[in-house]
């Protein structure tokens, strides 16, 4: 089992390369999306006033998102976050949630998940 500080870790790598993803998306894009990472929470704000919330869930070892299209759990599995109802991945989960909220599309990188 990987350890708390191992998760944390590994979870926090994740919201930054969101986070720079987002960054990217936002320069080439006219959608006002304002977006801030604190302490394992990334929260967007959507020009409509909507948010997104990405975060790391510590007891569980995973990733929660929560949406205006419901909540998603992504726990690692074969090296990837994958959705514990779907088996989708995060990042393309993500990115359809970017863009049919916010409007933004976003090339999210590969998001690597810790062996559990």
């Amino acid at each position: 089992m990987i350890t708390e500080s191992e998760f944390i870790a590994a979870a926090d790598g994740v919201l930054a390369a969101i986070g720079e993803a987002l960054d990217a998306a936002l320069q080439d894009s006219v959608t006002d999306v304002d977006w801030t990472l604190n302490d394992g929470i990334l929260e967007l704000e959507c020009d409509d006033g909507s948010k997104i919330i990405v975060n790391r869930h510590v007891p569980n070892r995973e990733i929660w998102v929560a949406a205006r299209s419901g909540g998603f759990h992504f726990r690692p599995r074969q090296r990837r976050w994958r959705d514990t109802r779907s088996g989708e991945e995060l990042g393309a989960a993500l990115g359809a949630v970017l863009l049919e909220q916010a409007r933004l599309k976003v090339g999210l990188p590969a998001l690597v998940a810790p062996d559990l």
